[in-house]
């Protein structure tokens, strides 16, 4: 079947599932495979469910008329992702980059909406799977489509790029982050800058901030056609506070207290302003959107639990994150104890041992009250903090966190994804 007659079926369904835990009645099941999972398998549940056609890439599967067989499950979902993208008459948004991608995704889409149909990727749908399935769940009647691209290896943004097509697009920043997958720094800066590469062969648009040297140099050596740059002009926000909440002024001097902290997080509000000014959004319309974003996921949320207060920032972290974090922690203006909670940084590679040592120096130059750390990754930081407490379980690090009975404290809580560090709260 080609990707056309599929398209076709695809506009007659209510839409995509691949998972048939959630699947829904008339939708079609893309029976995806993985390392632990064959979904060909639950081909014929999901029929039994109410999907109205199942796209399997292996023949024993094939019931019906509604089992369509494909070569490759995987692929026929992207072409299909991106024959439906070549439909749209949407203009489509890019971004990657190290750190604050969902938050990046979050703000501009606040700022966005306030003034346009938006549609962008949900929770971190960003990967080869997550991609097409945020396209083929965009509405027809979207203007402006906001599509997060993960990476942890070199190609994969090539790969993104050349399904979703974005007309403009902008690199976060460029930090360590997967370093093992990436081959090192420099590997990091080639592959988000596949990003800039599709825009310049393509002749579309890049929004670059002007303040953040690193992707700034990137834009110069790819000598893009059309740049947009910003951040350092009259027309750019300006920093009054980064803690314990960020207070930023606009362009005609009103200002506004948000719900996060750090200059990282300013930064990111000044990309999503900046777009959405480019866009034509209102200035006070952007500005109040921005201080209305509340995150939520354990991704730099401020919290408050008893006398206690929280920097819960567990969604993820890598050498680049967990420096900001740490400094904008150490800068924070509070007459509370502070007390950091850090837990492993993952895929990380040759690199594991420096990046932790490298923490490790940072965290006690600042002088923190209580330092915690978790995680077998974080023995490496203890050669620069002999006063830390270490823990490689959980239930000894909840039990010694209920034992102390911390009051009148303020906490950072990081760590990568699989630490789940989150769960410390639970216990104070």
């Amino acid at each position: 079947m080609s990707i056309s007659d599929l398209y076709k079926k695809y506009l007659g369904s209510a839409g995509i599932s691949t998972d048939t835990r959630v699947i829904n009645k008339d939708q079609m099941f893309f029976a995806l495979k993985g390392d632990n999972f064959n979904a060909n398998s639950f081909a014929s549940q999901a029929l039994e469910m109410g999907a109205a056609f199942v796209i399997i890439d292996e023949a024993q599967y094939q019931t019906s008329d509604q089992t369509i067989l494909v070569p490759d499950v995987l692929t026929c979902l992207q072409e299909l992702a991106k024959y439906h993208r070549k439909q749209l008459n949407t203009r489509i948004i890019g971004l990657t980059g190290s750190n604050g991608k969902t938050t990046n995704k979050e703000l501009l889409a606040l700022v966005l909406g306030s003034k346009f149909k938006v549609h962008a990727t949900k929770g971190n749908l960003n990967n080869h799977i997550g991609v097409p399935l945020t396209l083929l769940n965009m509405p027809a009647d979207t203007e402006f489509g906001i599509i997060e691209m993960g990476a942890n290896h070199q190609k994969e943004i090539e790969l993104l790029s050349g399904i979703s097509e974005p007309d403009f697009g902008f690199i976060t920043n460029i930090g360590k982050a997967h370093l093992e997958g990436f081959g090192g720094p420099e590997g990091v800066k080639k592959g988000k800058g596949e990003l800039f590469d599709y825009l310049k062969e393509n002749g579309k648009i890049a929004f670059v901030n002007e303040n953040d040297l690193i992707v700034s140099e990137l834009a110069k050596e790819k000598k893009l056609n059309t740049v947009v740059y910003f951040g350092a002009d009259e027309n750019a926000l300006k920093l009054i506070s980064e803690s314990p909440q960020i207070v930023f002024e606009t362009p005609d001097l009103l200002k506004f207290t948000c719900h996060i902290s750090g200059k990282y997080n300013f930064d990111n509000m000044q990309t999503a302003y900046a777009i959405g000014r480019y866009f034509g959004v209102d200035s006070l319309a952007a500005a109040q959107a921005l201080a209305s974003y509340n995150p939520d996921n354990n991704r730099s949320q401020i919290l408050e639990k008893g006398s206690n207060s929280f920097i819960m920032d567990a969604y993820n972290a890598n050498p680049s994150s967990m420096q900001v974090s740490v400094a904008n922690f150490a800068n924070l203006a509070t007459t509370k104890s502070k007390i950091v909670i850090l837990g492993d940084m993952f895929e990380l590679g040759e690199f594991t041992q420096s990046e932790h040592e490298n923490l490790g120096m940072q965290v006690a130059e600042a002088n923190f009250q209580t330092v915690v750390l978790y995680g077998e990754h974080m023995k490496h930081a203890l050669k620069y903090l002999p006063k830390a407490y270490y823990f490689t379980d959980k239930f000894s690090l909840h039990n010694w966190l209920i034992d102390k009975n911390f009051q009148d404290s303020f906490f950072l809580i990081k760590g990568s994804r699989g630490v789940k560090l989150e769960t410390v709260l639970e216990v104070m």
